[in-house]
């Protein structure tokens, strides 16, 4: 049987992109966000990953708001990234999964979550720059890829106690899957910003905190706060969270904290990173 061996969650700000193309790691804005990467790396090459669940918000890439799902599931051999006009290099092709993303979508609609099945999808940055984050010397990404996509930009979004669902019926999809392999779920995003409007570069770093340590001790907690609240609590790109969410729900059990980073600001977003590892 598949294993879940863990969840990681990251910003996936497009600004990192530029940042990793002009090799400014070391730049004192950007050396404490990249400081917090060594120790993924360790525990990626400790657990060894086959594949990686993502779970992610697609920007206009693939969707755009004359046709936007609420959830999405990739079921193609490979997903190309391309150009969204952030000067952002191209990265090489994904490799999918397609057997592990049908099994899935077939377990997910069993529980009456209604997707959008993808055998053709283009990935955003908001799937490939948290992919070479966390494999930043591979020229291509070296484990499989499933890209799950979650609505956060055009209402009626998906509500946090949904999306919460959805992760835990994702990680029992994965648990179920006949065949000897090592997932690790990632899910990507914020965490509090805004970009435009009267609150533009609005953060909430109580909130943040508060959010990621409740992800160890209370995942559910988030799921008491209406979209609105959340809007008001993160600002309105910091529904972002909600891929967060996910991907604690979709991890068995209890987890542990095995790594948490958090910087400010970056590209006036709060960057927001954790490893949580299930309890065996």
């Amino acid at each position: 049987m598949a294993k879940i061996v863990g969840g990681i969650t990251t910003s996936h700000v497009p600004a990192i992109g530029r940042a990793i193309a002009g090799k400014l790691q070391d730049d004192p804005y950007w050396k404490p966000f990249f400081d917090g990467f060594p120790p993924v790396h360790a525990w990626l090459d400790k657990v060894k990953p086959d594949v990686a669940v993502v779970i992610y918000n697609d920007h206009g890439l693939n969707f755009f708001l004359d046709k936007m799902p609420t959830f999405a599931v990739g079921a193609a051999g490979q997903y190309h990234n391309a150009d969204e006009g952030w000067g952002i290099p191209t990265l090489p092709p994904y490799k999918g999964d397609t057997a592990l993303s049908w099994h899935i979508i077939n377990e997910l609609v069993e529980k009456e979550f209604d997707l959008t099945t993808c055998q053709e999808m283009l990935v955003d940055h908001a799937f490939s720059l948290p992919l070479k984050l966390l494999w930043p010397n591979d020229e291509s990404c070296p484990v499989r890829t499933v890209p799950v996509c979650i609505n956060t930009v055009q209402y009626p979004l998906p509500s946090a106690r949904r999306c919460f669902k959805l992760g835990k019926a994702l990680g029992e999809a994965i648990a179920s899957w006949d065949d000897d392999l090592r997932v690790v779920i990632i899910g990507t995003g914020g965490l509090s910003h805004q970009l435009d409007g009267e609150r533009a570069g609005f953060v909430n770093k109580e909130f943040d905190l508060a959010f990621m340590e409740s992800l160890i001790a209370d995942p559910e907690w988030a799921t008491q706060f209406s979209m609105e609240e959340i809007v008001e609590k993160t600002g309105t790109q910091g529904v972002e969270l909600l891929m967060w969410l996910a991907t604690r729900a979709a991890l068995p059990g209890a987890v542990r904290k095995v790594h948490a980073n958090y910087h400010i600001p970056i590209s006036n977003t709060a960057a927001g990173l954790m490893v949580m590892e299930p309890i065996a």
